[in-house]
């Protein structure tokens, strides 16, 4: 294989194959471990990837542009992999003071002993996960507000819920266009690059294994949303984007896709805030069963 370790290359949609076998025997929690993520986010981080024995490997660069890595996917005992990819990175790679970031509690556990590995908690990192139970019935005090901003809009709006096809592909894109015109996104790098991911997803839309659904009013999608099985339990949602225009859009579609295109999953990972400090409040307001925690380690 041409990209064995030390010798990186970068993703391409040839490689969903491997990836998608070593995450299904890895049983993943964390979003980061889907093709999709990888595929679409590629562009931005740059993400490469080698085998090394059992393990996959993946470097990528930040947005400040440090070369970082994700941990290794594969069978357990880690530990020895683990320490020398941060060596590499540091003697290799020249990258000061090397990190692997948003590693699972599975291989906090597989290192917890060895020497020299320092391992923090990533807040910001830490995955939403949801009864998808409760994002579809909504019920009690704690979710009046969702409820009562679907009703209005339903009152106000002829609104109808749709599994999102090739049809809706450039309805969905223009969609995202005004979105991002409205953020101003050519002058956030962030949005810049998740308007780029929001392209490829749609772009390889059938070409991923995943799902979508879409709101339509007046003939036009006004909200749309993309997500995957992550296990044999959890669904993750990637994308949801909806027009601002129209208060109650984000709520309804994430109820409707919940019970119309997820029905497979006992639970829902809606993905990290970032630190965003609105992204966090109104993931908080779905309240959460867990989160799925993450770490960074590093050389201490």
């Amino acid at each position: 294989m041409e990209n064995k370790f030390p010798y990186f290359k970068d993703i391409t949609l040839q490689d969903i194959h491997i990836f998608k076998e070593s995450f299904s025997q890895y049983r993943p929690q964390a979003s980061e471990w889907t093709f999709t993520n990888l595929f679409i986010w590629r562009g931005h981080y740059r993400f490469q990837w080698a085998i090394y024995k059992d393990w996959i490997l993946i470097i990528f660069s930040d947005n400040n542009g440090q070369l970082k890595a994700y941990q290794p996917v594969g069978p357990p005992s880690r530990g020895e992999i683990t320490l020398m990819l941060l060596e590499w990175l540091r003697d290799e790679k020249k990258t000061k003071d090397p990190v692997i970031t948003k590693a699972d509690e599975r291989l906090i556990k597989e290192i917890a002993g060895i020497e020299y590995l320092l391992i923090k908690p990533e807040r910001e990192h830490f995955d939403y996960v949801y009864l998808r139970e409760d994002l579809i019935n909504l019920s009690g005090n704690k979710y009046r507000s969702k409820r009562n901003h679907i009703n209005k809009l339903l009152k106000t709006y002829n609104a109808k819920y749709d599994v999102l096809s090739t049809i809706y592909i450039e309805s969905c894109l223009q969609l995202q266009e005004k979105w991002c015109q409205q953020r101003r996104c050519e002058e956030d790098m962030s949005l810049l690059g998740e308007w780029e991911a929001v392209k490829e997803i749609l772009t390889y839309y059938d070409f991923l294994d995943i799902t979508g659904g879409v709101i339509i009013i007046d003939d036009e999608v006004r909200a749309f949303t993309l997500g995957e099985m992550l296990n044999k339990d959890t669904a993750v949602i990637h994308i949801e984007k909806a027009d601002a225009d129209i208060p109650g859009l984000y709520p309804l579609i994430n109820q409707r896709f919940c019970k119309y295109g997820l029905n497979n999953a006992y639970y829902i990972n809606r993905e990290q805030d970032l630190g965003i400090h609105g992204l966090r409040e109104a993931k908080l307001s779905y309240h959460p069963h867990h989160f799925v925690e993450k770490f960074s380690i590093s050389i201490s």
